[in-house]
């Protein structure tokens, strides 16, 4: 195999198939990436048995074939190589990367070893890149990083008609963003259980492109695939097995109290005052009408203070967050005004988001919710 191709297209397309290889795979086949030529098509393609990941570029072949050599060795290679159009000449052997005066060789791996990459599943629909990538974002925050709890870890998907749903929680707080897709069928009612960091590194590589495609198995949640394409790319991953908590009833059907106040500003001031938190210190909320103030204290001696103005709607309350939980929410809302609603210090709040300027067209307040457990505190 031999061609030539521009440097940062390669170290591209090396980088994005090399992220998803196993750190320590059970063959070492599966620590390569598989890089075929046709037709001035180059396909450089990664799959650990769990998640496949493909994706294309031009180039200029003299000759096709495949070749398999390590991925992260070749990510770091294409990575650091200097601006200039790189040339890469493979035998059964070895492959020699020679771009400007910097020439590699790296030792091949046996093709006929490599698994063949699953195909995509059936096209479902397709979504905006752009959208997509956002919902993404604001929900994997609340996915569990707990493996000993595996179905936690994961994105609920729910695809009915032409909403899309996403889902993620860690028993501590829910995030859920609803949004518009195109389906491929009116009809379609299906549910899927998706790795959350495949999924954050799919939507957030393919919001270069205009729309995402997603495809889905027909077989049991546990036994099916689901695939994305879109920017150049796909990849495909199994679902996760086990059944996802019935989370929609913990949302409250009313509030009996409000509170608006800046996100930038209520970030800015939750950052500073929780400095002086230690591990697992909450921070606490005090709302009185017009004023929001955020205390936390670690030891004796370190404490914080900080107050700003709020819209405060209800009776005064003070209520205890996660300082981090409570910022991971506040910064996916992407919305201008933050809005708490909570009913007592002790049972679940909510974080929506609207935007300042009444002029502006409204938020779809129900888009995304970001529900918080909050922390019993000592008075």
């Amino acid at each position: 195999m031999k061609f030539r191709v521009e440097r940062e297209s390669l170290a591209d397309a090396v980088a994005w198939t090399a992220k998803s290889l196993p750190a320590r795979p059970p063959v070492p086949v599966l620590a390569g990436v598989l890089l075929e030529t046709d037709n001035d098509r180059l396909t450089v393609s990664g799959f650990d048995y769990e998640v496949s990941s493909q994706m294309g570029v031009d180039v200029q072949t003299d000759t096709p074939g495949r070749v398999l050599v390590s991925g992260r060795l070749l990510a770091e290679i294409t990575r650091a190589l200097p601006n200039h159009p790189v040339e890469v000449d493979a035998d059964e052997a070895r492959a020699e990367i020679v771009c400007g005066t910097a020439r590699f060789t790296l030792p091949t791996m046996p093709v006929e070893d490599y698994p063949t990459l699953p195909e995509m599943p059936t096209v479902a629909g397709a979504v905006d890149a752009d959208e997509f990538a956002t919902a993404v974002a604001q929900v994997v925050v609340a996915s569990g990083k707990d493996d000993t709890l595996p179905v936690l870890t994961g994105v609920r998907l729910e695809f009915e008609g032409d909403r899309l749903t996403l889902l993620a929680t860690d028993r501590y707080r829910l995030a859920v963003r609803e949004l518009t897709w195109r389906p491929g069928a009116a009809d379609v009612s299906q549910n899927a259980l998706v790795p959350a960091r495949t999924l954050s590194d799919t939507a957030r590589a393919m919001s270069s492109g205009t729309e995402v495609t997603l495809a889905l198995s027909q077989g049991a949640t546990g036994e099916g695939l689901i695939g994305f394409s879109g920017a150049g790319r796909r990849t495909t991953t199994r679902l996760l097995d086990g059944q996802f908590p019935p989370v929609r009833s913990l949302f409250p059907d009313s509030h009996a109290i409000q509170a608006k106040v800046p996100t930038a500003t209520m970030i800015e001031v939750v950052k500073r005052v929780s400095l002086v938190a230690e591990r697992n210190t909450p921070v606490r909320l005090a709302f009185t009408s017009g004023m929001l103030t955020v205390e936390a204290g670690g030891t004796e001696d370190a404490r914080a203070s900080e107050s700003t103005d709020a819209v405060f709607d209800g009776d005064d309350i003070e209520i205890a967050f996660n300082p981090q939980f409570l910022l991971d929410g506040l910064n996916a809302l992407g919305t201008e005004v933050a809005v708490l609603s909570c009913t007592t210090p002790l049972k679940p709040a909510v974080l929506t988001g609207e935007v300042a300027d009444a002029e502006s067209k409204p938020v779809n307040e129900s888009a995304y919710r970001y529900l918080l457990m909050p922390v019993r505190v000592s008075q």
